[in-house]
């Protein structure tokens, strides 16, 4: 059995087969695989003007049947599913050659399938031939281990990735063409390079920064060069040295993106605190104004954390929707209150809140951002306004303790 110094960000040279016997059980965070799509073509391919088409006639690609690529297909998946953890997943693409037959083997396998995705190439070769549609898509197949496996989805960094709306199934990505298209001598390094973008998709949707990703079929490399990219780990597997050659020159090339930037915020899930408890802790005085953000409206405090305006009452969202004429607000984010003439935004004392009694941060790291203060003349300054919020809980956390005796 490998030790980990000795396939960790490697691109290790073999059968898939075999050298994945030597990896550890559920040792693998992700798989990609791109594995042989048996094209079995025969005969060569000539564009109207009479120029060759380069197509896939790599041995890789060849089996004898139907049943010798089945019985590969079932062997790879088996060892696939052995080295993966319980609750990570697997990607597997391929054309209508093949990935019908791959996805009834890793159902019979019990992965449980998640989806299947259409990537839509956006620059397909022609059929030159005219005797078909133009073959314009590819299929990839994403299935978790078990059924009801906890993996991973970045389903809302995704949806931001898609200008807010949620990620669909059809992916609209171009074919490798120019400088991405890895040479060697003028010719194609490899017959079936996949775009980095789409590598990137899978990647950053379905793993965490330091997750372990398998390709067992390296081919040019670009799962390991996307998985390096974005602050992974990876291993390759690949049968021929100049394959081998031609990722570890790419590799070399590959800058790992700063930590700070490959997180997920938005995935993180919000701290929910009503109103009502900030007043509770004295943060927010019963009967003291609230005030919008262009001074022409306040509304007053009541001791159950309603607010009174124009003679309406309601919550600080309900009142706020009110006076901007709109059927919901976030009162969050509208309402300000006074602090030795200057005016702090609830949602900063909501965050200071948090900070002090739920997340336990001492004093001296309550923070809030400058912009979100306004004042009656200048700005104000960061120092000034972080100590009126920290004169503010000590007030409420004084109060808290003057409560707790009686």
């Amino acid at each position: 059995m490998l030790s980990k110094e000795n396939y960790f960000n490697k691109i290790l040279q073999g059968d898939c087969i075999e050298v994945m016997k030597e990896l550890p059980d559920k040792s693998v965070d992700l798989i990609f695989a791109d594995p042989p799509y048996n094209l079995q073509l025969s005969h060569e391919l000539y564009r109207p003007n009479q120029t060759k088409v380069e197509g896939v006639f790599d041995e890789w690609d060849k089996f004898e049947s139907m049943q010798s690529y089945d019985n590969f297909t079932q062997a790879w998946l088996k060892e696939c599913r052995r080295v993966l953890k319980d609750d990570g997943t697997i990607w597997v693409i391929g054309s209508y050659h093949n990935i019908f037959r791959v996805g009834a083997i890793i159902q019979n396998l019990d992965f449980w399938l998640l989806n299947d995705v259409i990537w839509v190439k956006s620059n397909p070769m022609p059929n030159f031939k005219g005797t078909r549609f133009n073959n314009a898509h590819e299929t990839l197949i994403w299935a978790s281990k078990n059924k009801g496996a906890n993996y991973t989805f970045h389903y809302k960094a995704l949806k931001v990735f898609n200008d807010d709306l949620q990620m669909r199934s059809d992916w609209y990505i171009p074919i490798c063409s120019g400088e991405e298209r890895i040479k060697v001598n003028g010719q194609k390094a490899h017959s079936t390079q996949k775009p980095a973008e789409l590598l990137y998709r899978v990647i950053l949707s379905s793993s965490n920064p330091n997750d372990i990703i398998l390709d067992p079929f390296n081919g040019s490399g670009t799962t390991a060069a996307v998985a390096k990219r974005l602050g992974r780990n990876y291993i390759g597997i690949e049968r021929e040295s100049f394959y081998i050659e031609v990722t570890e020159e790419r590799l070399k090339k590959i800058k790992p993106l700063e930590k700070n930037l490959l997180e997920h915020p938005i995935e993180k899930p919000q701290i929910k605190v009503p109103f009502g408890n900030l007043i509770e802790k004295g943060m927010i005085k019963v009967g003291e104004l609230l005030y919008a953000a262009n001074g022409k409206a306040n509304a007053q405090v009541l001791a159950d954390a309603s607010i009174v305006w124009n003679e309406q009452v309601g919550s600080i969202h309900k009142i706020s929707a009110s006076i901007l004429n709109k059927p919901n607000n976030n009162g969050w984010k509208f309402w300000y209150v006074e602090r030795e003439n200057k005016k702090i935004l609830i949602d900063d004392l909501r965050q200071s809140y948090i900070d002090v009694f739920i997340g336990k941060l001492p004093d001296n790291e309550i923070k809030i951002p400058k912009n979100k203060v306004k004042s009656k003349s200048k700005a104000n300054t960061r120092q000034e306004v972080e100590a009126m919020l920290r004169e503010a809980v000590e007030e409420a956390q004084k109060e808290t303790l003057i409560t707790q005796t009686i």
